[in-house]
């Protein structure tokens, strides 16, 4: 079943020098599957989420022919039925938690805050709730941590608890923006852990943005291939290391491997039509 089917979806700025397009006619389905998006840094991916959830404000500026979710058009949707949909049935983990959490507030009363206002729960009942996402996660000190300030986290601890914020509401779809960027190998496994089991037995959606090759690979279904705001390759992951177009065999090339020859990595060859 398709739960996101976006169509011809463009993100442009206005500047002094003109308008920028961030993102240039993206089209892609989803249904209830990790669907990866890797490119480099500057290649529209973590646009294309927040124009997903119309976070792009002027003088930024959103177009799609159609972009569908769960048989609802967001683009027609008003900023009052967008909030009703961003948290609860749309989440986005942010790549940063020491960004994206609030330093002056517990991490318990930020995990709360949306229970208690948006549904309206009593304190101990969006304690209960909070608790019981930590726990998902694999926290296993959940009290200490409600009590604790972001700075007081690791950077693995500050990841989960944002997914356990995002999670709270069991959104349908999550957007993760590298969200094991800042992982250690080990904490990394055990964050993809987490977001396999969510997908797996929650059925949700879930679309991974990454600039790791080999993690996408294994982790997700599908993967989008982008460069300069445009979709240049789609395929299943598992023959993402085989994959044929030149921009993303330049990005495996680029690679470093373990026990290879020594010497400068080869840089992307951007002679191509494709490279426009």
């Amino acid at each position: 079943m398709t739960l996101l089917s976006v169509q011809n979806l463009r993100v442009t700025f206005e500047t002094e020098n003109g308008p920028v397009e961030a993102v240039r006619g993206v089209s892609f389905s989803l249904g209830r599957e990790r669907l990866g998006i890797v490119g480099e840094s500057g290649s529209g991916k973590t646009m294309t989420g927040r124009a997903l959830l119309r976070l792009i404000r002027p003088p930024g500026r959103i177009e799609a022919d159609a972009m569908i979710f769960d048989g609802q058009d967001l683009m027609q949707a008003s900023e009052r039925q967008m909030r009703g949909l961003r948290g609860r049935r749309i989440a986005m983990v942010m790549q940063d938690p020491k960004f994206s959490l609030n330093p002056v507030m517990t991490v318990g009363a930020q995990l709360t805050e949306g229970l208690r206002q948006r549904d309206r729960l009593g304190w101990d009942d969006a304690r209960k709730r909070a608790l019981a996402a930590l726990e998902a996660v694999q926290i296993r000190d959940a009290d200490r941590v409600m009590a604790a300030y972001p700075h007081e986290l690791s950077g693995g601890m500050g990841q989960r608890v944002m997914i356990a914020m995002m999670l709270i509401p069991e959104p349908d779809l999550l957007i993760a923006d590298e969200p094991t960027s800042a992982l250690d190998v080990t904490v990394q496994a055990e964050v993809l852990s987490i977001l396999d089991g969510l997908v797996r037995d929650r059925g949700m959606g879930l679309i991974f943005i990454s600039h790791d090759l080999r993690l996408v690979a294994r982790f997700c279904d599908r993967v989008l291939v982008m460069y300069k705001g445009r979709v240049v390759e789609e395929l299943a992951a598992a023959d993402l290391m085989a994959a044929r177009h030149p921009y993303t065999r330049g990005l495996l090339n680029c690679l470093p491997r373990i026990g290879g020859a020594r010497g400068p990595l080869p840089g992307l060859d951007r002679s191509g039509d494709w490279a426009e």
